[in-house]
């Protein structure tokens, strides 16, 4: 008997897949995948990608709770949580959300999550490119890489702490960061939404078996 599991990828605009005129980003090109394998005769996973772009752990608690209410497969649901580029970007001196309060935020999305699932995945922050790096944006913000390390360890202590996974996209992207992200250094572009997905597919591949 084939199952139907859902997958909910919270987020960003990384989430969301800014700027990939393409793929549409790495939930989209998943979707694709999950699609033709269930054609072939895999089970079903129906993914919905629940990133916006701009959003913080702030918005993500807001709404949360809502939406995986309004979306749950009796047979089993994956969450991702992927925040932090825009909580660690300073505006006048001070951070969108600072380190400690990321923790506290990411900690409660995690116990809202484990409702709903047991199979919770937290996502890591990508590198910025150099053009970006501690340069303040026409919008007033600043993004510095020494803060993706920091908020990158918040994640991976708390997955540590909890038993989550955690998936390091930063480590898939940076050592080719300057030609896999778009000209605004912080999206990647269809390349790196190509890595990211191609990351992920072997964890997708155990839920359509």
């Amino acid at each position: 008997m084939k199952k139907m599991i859902y997958g909910l990828f919270f987020g960003d605009s990384i989430t969301y897949g800014e700027y990939d005129g393409v793929f549409g980003g790495w939930v989209d090109i998943l979707k694709r995948y999950a699609l033709q394998k269930f054609h072939e005769g895999s089970n079903e996973a129906i993914l919905f990608n629940l990133g916006i772009g701009g959003e913080t752990t702030e918005g993500l608690l807001k709404r949360m709770p809502y939406e995986m209410a309004a979306r749950n497969s009796a047979e089993g649901n994956i969450i991702f949580i992927g925040y932090g580029a825009n909580d660690l970007a300073k505006k006048n001196g001070s951070y969108l959300v600072a380190p400690e309060q990321f923790e506290e935020n990411i900690k409660t999305a995690v116990q809202y999550a484990n409702q709903y699932s047991n199979d919770i995945y937290l996502v890591s922050i990508l590198p910025f490119s150099r053009n970006v790096d501690g340069v303040e944006s026409a919008t007033g913000k600043l993004r510095v890489n020494g803060d993706v390390l920091m908020y990158n360890q918040i994640l991976t202590n708390i997955a540590a702490e909890h038993s989550l996974h955690y998936i390091d996209f930063y480590a898939a992207i940076v050592p080719d960061k300057e030609i896999l992200l778009s000209a605004d250094g912080v999206h990647p572009n269809e390349k790196g939404y190509g890595i990211m997905a191609e990351t992920i597919i072997p964890i997708i591949e155990k839920y359509l078996s």
